[in-house]
């Protein structure tokens, strides 16, 4: 991967000044999204998502597999990420950043250790036939906070996609075309959404909601929480050496909670929208 420019000492020292005095470089306040744009289709499974000028495709698709052998009545999630060398400077599509690893394994986390997809329903015939369900995200541009818009693109995908019905006869399946009988959504427990805070200063003192890649490059850490409609919290994940202190966490838990919601009405209004 090709080493990234970072941002000159005049721009860092302009952007922590900003902060101090309660502003951000882009104009918005310290605990706001930048516009978010969700939409479906035309395709089943088919979400792009455009968050500020970070911009993801997410894609869901399914076939028929046998199950793995430990987990017979199970259906089976597959997760892949791929970044475009033109989403941004020093991306590489044929290599693999730290950066870019860390954030393709805390989005399939989110998924599918949150256990968001019921696993069991995805079963046609136990310990032959199962639905396996592939996610390919998809990053074209890279304008910071690349967690958030992927996990909004992989679940508005996810209840977006419907898969073919099956009819069972004693010991076969039988796959309807989509054209013979309406597809089926998946069976979904809860939509878990990441919501990202970038800290800033030699203490972490000041926190930014919605990090831009501007403000990804001079921050000191970063902190993600994932939490679902119901107020439950999926998982955390945090990036750097500063330490966050309880009020920090509980101050970040309250306004993600807000936002959930705000995400999770545009998703419903996306899919909405494509029917």
């Amino acid at each position: 991967m090709v080493a990234e420019i970072g941002p000159s000492n005049i721009e860092a020292a302009f952007l922590l000044e900003a902060l101090k005095k309660g502003t951000r470089v882009d104009g918005r306040g310290i605990y706001d999204y930048r516009t978010l744009k969700i939409s479906c289709g035309p395709t089943y499974g088919l979400a792009e998502v455009q968050l500020g000028q970070t911009r993801v495709l997410a894609r869901v698709s399914c076939e028929v597999t046998r199950p793995f052998p430990d987990r017979p009545t199970e259906g089976i999630i597959l997760f892949n990420t791929e970044f475009s060398s033109m989403a941004g400077f020093g991306l590489d599509s044929n290599r693999s950043s730290t950066q870019e690893v860390a954030i393709s394994r805390m989005v399939e986390r989110v998924i599918k250790q949150s256990r968001a997809i019921d696993a069991e329903a995805l079963c046609i015939l136990a310990g032959e036939k199962v639905w396996t369900v592939r996610i390919d995200v998809h990053f074209l541009d890279h304008g910071g906070n690349l967690i958030d818009a992927a996990s909004i693109a992989a679940i508005a995908a996810l209840r977006h996609f419907r898969r073919p019905d099956v009819t069972i006869d004693g010991e076969e399946a039988i796959i309807h075309d989509v054209r013979e009988r309406n597809p089926v959504p998946l069976s979904i427990h809860h939509t878990p959404i990441c919501v990202t805070f970038g800290f800033f200063g030699a203490a972490g003192d000041m926190l930014v909601l919605d990090p831009t890649l501007l403000e990804e490059q001079v921050q000191v850490s970063s902190f993600t929480i994932t939490l679902n409609s119901h107020r439950e919290i999926c998982a955390l994940n945090k990036a750097g050496g500063i330490p966050l202190s309880p009020d920090q966490i509980q101050r970040c838990t309250q306004v993600a909670l807000a936002k959930v919601d705000e995400v999770n009405e545009k998703i419903q209004l996306a899919i909405k929208a494509s029917s």
